[in-house]
């Protein structure tokens, strides 16, 4: 959970401030009678990373995965300030993962000779298994 500060360390010296996520609250779907008919409690977090003044890397990192603004919904419980709290955390956890740094790309190795010799052993295994099975007709 999301310490309940003004800001939130994303990592890497880059912070998430409160002020900077726009709410948006409507009814949640889904059963429960007339409390959900009546109350605004699913959440949606809207984060827009080039207007809080992050490094041009970070925006750039969060545009190519999310686009203009990052969202995050919330209607698990009944209550507006959980659901908030909720939305916030899955907010950040996805910028979180986002701006984590890539992993290394795998360096293509060669195959090895005894690989190589083993796959085409199975090779002329499997076609002397074919022309065995071929009928006298097909020759």
């Amino acid at each position: 959970m999301t310490a309940a500060g003004e800001t939130v360390d994303l990592g890497r010296g880059l912070v998430l401030r409160r002020s900077d996520v726009t709410w948006r609250f409507s009814t949640s779907g889904g059963p429960g009678g007339q409390h959900v008919n009546t109350s605004n409690t699913r959440v949606e977090a809207v984060w827009d990373p080039a207007a809080a003044g992050l490094p041009e890397w970070a925006v750039g990192r969060l545009a190519s995965r999310f686009g203009a603004v990052v969202t995050a919904t919330s209607s698990d419980t009944r209550s507006q300030t959980r659901n908030r709290d909720l939305a916030l955390d899955r907010l950040v956890e996805r910028v979180r993962a986002a701006l984590a740094p890539p992993s290394p790309a795998r360096r293509a190795t060669r195959p090895t000779a005894a690989s190589k010799r083993r796959r085409l052993d199975q090779k002329r295994h499997r076609a002397d298994l074919k022309r065995q099975r071929r009928s006298e007709s097909d020759e």
